[in-house]
């Protein structure tokens, strides 16, 4: 599944899910990310070739590789409730009762949901090979279906 095209359409000259705003207090522009909810006062730039860009809401389950998390200090979950909880969370980003960043920042078992589950600009061999590789198969604002690795069960969403 794909997030709805108004939201991934780019301002000319920048990375797709980037528009340009006006700041209401200060006139100044800005740059916001469509996919992340992230603001910026500098232009963004894309990800180079060999480069890519994701968020991702984690479920760890007791298997994953550190079975805690920011949320709850022992998960004890099954791998099978966890995969039941990611399906119902992705099912609420494609009926779009929710925004992927929304859920990723407060269900997310990673930190890096302080940041809408962005993960920021990364290379080859910088993530688990399954990872990466569901990364490199999505096209930009698609989003992928559960993901195993040796973290836990992930939705990941390719933003550049």
């Amino acid at each position: 599944d794909s997030i709805p095209i108004p939201y991934i359409m780019a301002d000319a000259g920048l990375p797709l899910g980037w528009v340009q705003r006006e700041s209401r207090s200060s006139g100044r522009s800005y740059f916001f990310n469509t996919f992340t909810q992230a603001t910026q006062w500098e232009r963004p730039v894309a990800p180079g070739p060999d480069e890519m860009q994701a968020s991702h809401l984690l479920v760890k389950h007791r298997g994953s590789r550190r079975p805690s998390s920011w949320k709850q200090a022992e998960i004890t979950r099954s791998k099978e409730e966890a995969l039941e909880i990611l399906k119902g969370y992705r099912a609420k980003i494609v009926a779009e009762e929710a925004t992927f960043a929304e859920l990723a920042s407060t269900e997310s078992d990673c930190s890096s949901a302080k940041r809408g589950g962005d993960l920021g600009i990364f290379g080859r061999g910088m993530m688990q090979k399954p990872f990466e590789e569901a990364v490199l198969a999505l096209s930009v604002g698609q989003l992928s279906e559960p993901v195993f690795t040796d973290s836990g069960i992930h939705i990941i969403l390719r933003t550049a």
